[in-house]
């Protein structure tokens, strides 16, 4: 399923059986990666049956389960759009500003 489909709340049980999935495949025990990372074994336990868990401690995990790269492009700005002609953009009609 795409993710543009999921609620927020899907997501981050996604990611956080994602996480348990990594941590299982590095034969790695909840405890080794709390103490690994500095994580909270509580935390840690918390975080893969719910999902909730703060950003320090996911980056934290995320060192530990070598996918910290993955954040690099996270909020990765988009291209600037191609350059148009003055008869274009004087055309442009579209709202430049949301209201909120």
């Amino acid at each position: 399923m795409s993710l543009s489909l999921m609620s927020p709340h899907e997501i981050s049980l996604h990611v956080a059986k994602l996480s348990q999935a990594k941590r299982l495949s590095l034969n790695l025990s909840q405890k080794s990666l709390s103490e690994r990372s500095g994580v909270s074994f509580g935390v840690l336990k918390k975080f893969e049956r719910t999902g909730k868990i703060s950003l320090e401690s996911l980056l934290k995990i995320a060192l530990v389960l070598d996918a910290l790269e993955a954040f690099k492009d996270l909020f990765k700005p988009l291209p600037p759009e191609q350059f148009l002609s003055i008869d274009a953009l004087l055309k442009d009609q579209t709202r430049k500003r949301g209201r909120h």
